[in-house]
């Protein structure tokens, strides 16, 4: 297995130990989430809600027929909302490491900012403080007719 160096020097391994269960489930939730976001699935979807809608009359609207809706829409929900969180938290999850890796390899950049998300809302607001201070002094010297694309110098916040 090949390894990269975490945040502290350390190797870590692409696949520990553990995670092989939660693989298969990644691995079913992506192709779950693949074949229901198709056309194809939502046309299925939307089939079957008219077929027991047009079956109201046949079951005289009965308790029966409403529950045979209101339970399959439930417990299909219920298991969807698993599946679209693995998703998204699998994708955030590469978006943050294809950025991170961005400001790594940009001359320039502040490595302190890599992992932004891990900081609570007091120490983000910081940074959110100082960037925004540092885009009202670039709009500043746009409108003086200077160039905004130097890179000022930038204190971290404290952690």
């Amino acid at each position: 297995m090949s390894s990269l160096l975490d945040s502290r020097g350390s190797a870590i391994r692409d696949l520990e130990p553990g995670a092989l269960g939660s693989l298969r489930f990644g691995s079913l939730a992506r192709s779950i989430s693949t074949v229901v976001g198709r056309p194809a699935a939502f046309a299925v979807a939307a089939i079957a809600v008219l077929a027991w809608a047009v079956s109201g009359p046949l079951f005289h609207f009965s308790d029966t027929w409403q529950l045979i809706i209101n339970t399959s829409t439930t417990i299909i929900t219920f298991l969807m909302v698993f599946v679209i969180q693995n998703t998204q938290n699998r994708d955030t999850a590469a978006i943050q490491i294809k950025l991170d890796e961005l400001i790594r390899a940009t001359q320039g950049a502040h490595n302190a900012i890599l992992d932004l998300e891990q900081l609570d809302e007091k120490q983000l607001a910081a940074y959110l403080e100082r960037y925004e201070a540092l885009a009202a002094v670039a709009r500043e010297r746009l409108r003086s007719g200077k160039l905004d694309t130097d890179s000022p110098e930038f204190k971290a916040a404290k952690r």
